[in-house]
């Protein structure tokens, strides 16, 4: 494979994607858990998926759509739905994880409404659910890695605020620190995040490689840095093997990314029993 990929360059496309996601997935998925928003990520994907099948559909439909990339119209329709989840989360105080059902659902709906209006892009479609080595384009690369800047830079300025408003968000407010401008901030970055991954790890899927590493994460960190540096450890390790397999085994690569990050957290979970 190390040969394939200095000569192939979707494969060089497909690794360096993984990468990268596999550092900023994990990142972003820490706050989300913390936050016990690990839904959020499902309703995105979803309604990027309501997105992705949108633009294929158009592209039959009408000649502009059918040069442009599917992936600007799934992260759009991504960043929507985190604005709206926001909107519905202020209008439901009482009831705020009403807000990721209520877009889920939708996500859902108008996605199934488009693959029964399309006629003829199964195959399409399948990659975008579960990811595809192959069809990782070098302009894919690029708004993964411009992506990734963003969520670097957006961490660290606002690490502290972040950090308030996810341990203690009484305080944050009393600080002054803006939680809604932060709040809609950090929900359009994680739509942007998935939207930039469904090509590497699917749709579908994508939500898995934010929790779980997560997941595995929590139980071995003693402190929240901690936490952040395993999970991503255990992201990059689940991509790295993930991609390997799909390449071996000829099979979408988001399966064995996720089925990779549930052995790591059965280990994790197995090793700290042993050690109790």
């Amino acid at each position: 494979m190390i040969e394939a990929i200095f000569t192939y360059e979707f494969l060089q496309n497909a690794v360096l994607s993984g990468l990268i996601i596999g550092l900023i997935a994990p990142m972003l998925g820490l706050f989300i858990v913390v936050r016990r928003m690990a839904m959020i990520s499902d309703a995105l994907s979803h309604v990027a998926l309501a997105g992705i099948a949108g633009s294929l559909y158009l592209s039959q439909q009408v000649l502009f759509f059918a040069a442009l990339n599917p992936v600007y119209l799934g992260m759009g329709a991504a960043v929507v739905g985190s604005l709206l989840i926001e909107r519905l989360r202020r209008v439901y105080r009482s009831f705020e994880e009403l807000a990721i059902p209520i877009i889920l659902s939708a996500g859902i709906g108008f996605g199934a409404i488009f693959i029964s209006l399309a006629k003829g892009f199964g195959t399409d479609l399948v990659g975008y659910l579960f990811g595809s080595v192959s069809a990782v384009s070098r302009q894919d690369l690029y708004i993964v890695l411009l992506i990734a800047i963003i969520v670097i830079a957006f961490l660290y300025f606002l690490y502290k605020e972040l950090f308030s408003l996810a341990f203690d968000p009484e305080y944050a407010r009393v600080s002054g620190i803006n939680e809604r401008i932060i709040q809609a901030a950090f929900m359009v970055i994680t739509a942007l995040v998935i939207g930039a991954s469904m090509r590497i790890v699917g749709i579908l899927l994508v939500s898995s490689l934010m929790t779980l590493p997560v997941a595995a994460a929590i139980q071995l960190a003693k402190s929240y840095k901690g936490a952040l540096v395993y999970s991503v450890i255990f992201g990059e390790i689940a991509v790295i093997i993930g991609l390997i397999s799909a390449y071996y085994l000829d099979i979408a690569p988001g399966g064995t990314i996720v089925v990779t990050s549930v052995f790591i957290l059965l280990i994790v979970l197995f090793w700290k029993k042993i050690r109790a």
